[in-house]
């Protein structure tokens, strides 16, 4: 593992980064909620993209990764802001986002507020609203109840032996960043990604989301029996495909 760069934001958080030069439009991939930079569809788009010579940068939210603070005292609002600074920063003009799961959300949220800034958008498992939509509607009495005396409950993970440690921090910013409520427009060509057998994020969650949004040229593709990692070969390849398809596309959205 190479060290990493980083970036010192206006809010004094370091964001771990790497980044690989080459020719535009820039790939920026932003992981999902407690994974980092190294993540194997991260490391597969880099890979890619020093084959093909394409500019590609990948990085860690603060509280993920190599990034400095403490996860637990994130949330989306502020890790939006490390996306937002890491494009503004390091990259040169309109960028193709690659989101995957929470990193699907802070995409959109970067095409929200900078979208003078991003030309495409691929997105895997998108997990748009899921603080909201997912975890506190899933909270049962004892949680919620848990929730505001302690200010946090713990939730079990499949991915790492340490449980999510969910704050009310972070269901209560999450209502401030909800992107399915209001309009939600993508004037550029957008390729989203999910799988059947995700049991995560659901496929009604990829339907909303594209009847959801308004643009010219966005598709849906359904991988049948491709979980939440999305990240077997054809999965990847599929990724790389829909990256493909959108710089082709650009300037007929």
């Amino acid at each position: 593992m190479a060290d990493p760069d980083f970036l010192t934001t206006s809010q004094g958080r370091r964001i771990a980064y790497q980044q690989t030069p080459g020719s535009g439009p820039g790939v920026v991939f932003l992981g999902g909620f407690k994974s980092d930079m190294e993540g194997t569809k991260a490391l597969h788009l880099e890979e890619w993209a020093r084959a093909t010579g394409r500019a590609f940068l990948r990085f860690d939210y603060s509280g993920h990764g190599q990034s400095s603070e403490r996860f637990e005292d994130g949330c989306i609002g502020a890790w939006a802001a490390d996306a937002m600074a890491v494009i503004a920063e390091l990259t040169e003009g309109p960028q193709i986002l690659v989101g995957s799961s929470m990193g699907g959300w802070i995409s959109l949220l970067v095409c929200r507020d900078m979208a003078e800034r991003v030309s495409g958008l691929v997105t895997v498992a998108a997990a748009p609203d899921f603080t909201e939509d997912s975890m506190w509607a899933g909270f049962d009495d004892a949680q919620r109840a848990a929730l505001a005396r302690d200010g946090k409950v713990e939730l079990p993970s499949e991915y790492d032996d340490s449980p999510y440690v969910i704050t009310q921090k972070l269901i209560e910013d999450g209502r401030n960043h909800l992107v399915l409520r209001d309009a939600l427009p993508l004037r550029f060509p957008v390729r989203f990604l999910q799988g059947t057998a995700d049991e995560d994020v659901d496929m009604a969650v990829a339907l909303r989301l594209l009847n959801h949004a308004q643009g010219p040229d966005m598709r849906l593709t359904l991988v049948d029996g491709a979980d939440h990692r999305f990240s077997d070969s054809d999965c990847l390849g599929l990724i790389v495909q829909s990256i493909d398809e959108v710089t082709a596309r650009l300037g007929h959205a």
